[in-house]
């Protein structure tokens, strides 16, 4: 079974965390961490809005790292994590 990459959008209410959004990396390692990488926020967990790379083993997620943003870095997060999947995507599909 293949490993799964992926980045998950998490928002801390007083109940805990709830989901709220998805970007799918399949399998490519170096791109989800190198992406992950570039993105804005914290490792201080301060912010309510949380940013976790996942990967799949097996079929059970793992949390490998988090950042925490404010809501223009959140933007800013998903502009870029939209545009590098975009162009993953389109490569994929070229070669």
């Amino acid at each position: 079974m293949k490993t799964q990459f992926y980045i998950l959008l998490t928002l801390k209410t007083p109940q805990g965390f709830v989901n709220y959004g998805q970007f799918f990396f399949g399998n490519e390692r170096e791109a989800a961490y190198g992406l992950f990488k570039s993105l804005k926020g914290s490792q201080k967990f301060s912010a309510p809005l949380h940013i976790d790379l996942m990967e799949t083993v097996g079929d059970l997620p793992v949390k490998i790292k988090t950042i925490c943003c404010s809501l223009e870095e959140l933007g800013t997060n998903c502009q870029l994590i939209a545009k590098e999947i975009f162009r993953l995507k389109n490569l994929e599909e070229l070669v």
